[in-house]
């Protein structure tokens, strides 16, 4: 997992809060060269910026969500896995012609029980994020999570993806080798498995390349994560012409998990700790961790055919609603 001892990276809505913690320093650092007990006045300040990161985390809007989505330093889906299981071993290959590392997968153990993990993978660095193409998967690497939840199918054995993306890799190379066709493939595989499946959208869900490992029985969402059809700034420029209208398409387009909720397009928000999973990735791996087993839990008193029909009524509902008449 990331630590948090290094030095924090800061977004632009943060600043008050570093502005405070150095003035609190500073405070620190005069008290002690003159031998004056400024505990107390030290405590109230930090206590004040204890009220203020809360104050600015409940409050975000959809655009600093996506900010928060997006940190380099939120944990990944390799960071969780390592997190909450018990033992893992990724497994590679297509079986075709290629290993994507842009989504990785592999068989575990959560609390003692067979799994079988998937996730979008970003980078942990710039070298990292560009042999990771920055999380935004190949054919190949929709052939490849298809292969292991197929294997996840004949063992019986319940499936957890991870969904980190802003979309799979946009490429003419990846379009000549069926793009398209491999993600459309895998929402139709999904929907005829056995087994349970439980997705969670850890980081940055980004259209159909979120999609391609995203057909579950639970839909989980962190909370300061994004689950959209197309990044607000593609919307925008797409809609206005005008990539910087991004923060009003962020709203628009309705990607945060409370308005997902509302949508019933989600079945549950996952807390994050205060400043967001970078923050405390351990906490926010806990959290994830109780929440799968719980939802796994539950799963598993249906039959697969229960399971494969409610599966299809969920996403059968996504998009319904009631127009009513103001005549």
């Amino acid at each position: 997992m990331a630590t948090t001892e290094r030095k924090p990276l800061l977004l632009d809505f943060e600043k008050p809060l570093a502005e405070l913690a150095t003035r609190i320093e500073q405070i620190r650092q005069l008290a002690e060269e003159n031998g004056v007990d400024v505990t107390g006045q030290i405590r109230q300040l930090e206590a004040r910026a204890m009220q203020l990161r809360e104050e600015i985390f409940t409050s975000l809007s959809p655009s600093q969500r996506l900010q928060v989505a997006r940190h380099p330093r939120r944990p990944s889906t390799l960071d969780y896995i390592q997190a909450i299981s018990d033992e893992w071993m990724e497994l590679h290959g297509d079986r075709c012609n290629s290993d994507d590392p842009a989504l990785i997968g592999g068989v575990g153990r959560l609390d003692g029980k067979p799994v079988v993990f998937l996730g979008h993978q970003k980078g942990r660095d710039t070298k990292d994020n560009i042999a990771r193409n920055f999380g935004m998967a190949t054919p190949g690497g929709y052939r490849k999570a298809l292969r292991l939840m197929e294997h996840a199918n004949r063992f019986t054995i319940p499936i957890i993806t991870f969904i980190d993306t802003p979309g799979a890799l946009p490429t003419v190379i990846a379009e000549q080798q069926g793009a398209g066709e491999a993600i459309a493939y895998n929402l139709r595989e999904m929907f005829s498995f056995d087994v349970p499946i439980i997705s969670t959208v850890i980081g940055e869900g980004g259209s159909g390349g979120a999609l391609g490992i995203g057909v579950g029985d639970r839909l989980l969402m962190f909370e300061h994560a994004v689950y959209t059809v197309a990044t607000p700034e593609a919307c925008a420029a797409i809609l206005w012409k005008d990539a910087s209208k991004a923060p009003q398409a962020a709203v628009a387009l309705k990607i945060t998990a409370p308005d997902l909720k509302n949508l019933g397009i989600i079945d549950q928000i996952l807390p994050e700790p205060i400043g967001g999973a970078h923050s405390d990735p351990l906490k926010a791996a806990t959290t994830l961790k109780q929440a799968l087993l719980d939802n796994l839990e539950e799963l598993n008193r249906f039959t697969p055919q229960e399971r494969r029909q409610m599966r299809y009524e969920k996403f059968r509902k996504i998009g319904v609603f009631t127009e009513v008449s103001h005549s």
